[in-house]
């Protein structure tokens, strides 16, 4: 584990830029960035617009470790270049930006009002490359609750610290992400009810665990603040969920050290045909705001 980007992390002012869409969602992100489906052929003409795409952000000189505190790659990512260096090293060494790394592979099959993370093949090897090979902080991994079910909510917070302790196991740090659906219609119950699985699982950890969480903002204003206070607990970070980004910025504003960890609101507003001033400029109001609204 970097210490001094783990000290980053637990303690200095900005959010988490969340630029790991995947297979199946860079068809509809790369759509939003104003390419359409027509305009690349196959897969890899698919990826290399998306490694375009985010490369552009990371480049920018709106995206800096100013208010950027990490940004969150795609696994292919990891493997990809920018100027002559692998992704995660640009980021720390040109940018001071922490690498870490989206390692689910997509979602299981609803079951009990949620879908768990599908089985993750090779993962040994895939957690001993990104902390040995690509110099990866840590990783992320997402599963979904769309209603209070009880059973189903504590087998999102079992399966989730499962492979969060296997990812601390080497030196990385794992972000939890139990994503409560911003529309599951017992949203509140689902989140306390949520917390308080975590909070059982935090009490059987030994104390020198570090990990982090990916929440949705929670409609009780400040929920997660207890998750906040416990030592093994390096940060709480919040997804957008769908929302606009002015309106996840105002949630997340009233939610005391949450921070964001924005995909689709922090690209929004930016266009593959703008030129480089107009996309910085985008970028720039994206970053400001977000920012923003994590310093609160």
């Amino acid at each position: 584990m970097n210490k001094k980007q783990l000290k980053i992390m637990k303690g200095k002012p900005g959010f988490i830029a969340a630029l790991d869409q995947s297979g199946g969602s860079t068809p509809k992100a790369l759509k939003a960035y104003g390419i359409d489906p027509e305009m690349y052929h196959g897969e890899n003409e698919m990826f290399n617009m998306v490694h375009a795409m985010r490369t552009r952000i990371i480049k920018s000189p709106s995206f800096t470790s100013d208010k950027v505190l990490a940004a969150i790659l795609f696994e292919q990512t990891m493997d990809r270049k920018i100027d002559g260096m692998y992704t995660a090293d640009y980021l720390w060494e040109e940018k001071g930006i922490i690498p870490i790394l989206k390692i689910d592979k997509g979602l299981a099959e609803e079951n009990n009002h949620v879908k768990l993370m599908k089985p993750i093949n090779n993962l040994g090897e895939t957690l001993a490359h990104a902390a040995y090979d690509r110099h990866i902080f840590g990783t992320k991994e997402r599963s979904v609750i769309y209603d209070y079910d009880e059973e189903g909510i504590k087998a999102v917070i079992d399966q989730q610290f499962e492979l969060g302790m296997k990812v601390a196991s080497f030196g990385l740090v794992p972000i939890l992400e139990p994503e409560v659906d911003i529309n599951n219609p017992h949203k509140a119950e689902s989140e306390a009810f949520m917390l308080k699985e975590i909070q059982r699982h935090l009490a059987e950890l030994d104390e020198d665990v570090r990990l982090m969480f990916k929440v949705t903002i929670p409609t009780e204003a400040n929920l997660y603040a207890p998750l906040m206070d416990d030592p093994r607990v390096v940060r709480v970070v919040a997804l957008s969920g769908g929302y606009t980004v002015e309106h996840a910025n105002e949630l997340l504003a009233g939610n005391h050290g949450l921070i964001a960890s924005f995909s689709r609101a922090l690209a929004e507003k930016l266009r593959h045909q703008q030129s480089d001033s107009e996309f910085d400029e985008a970028l720039k109001e994206a970053v400001d705001s977000i920012y923003e609204a994590s310093v609160k």
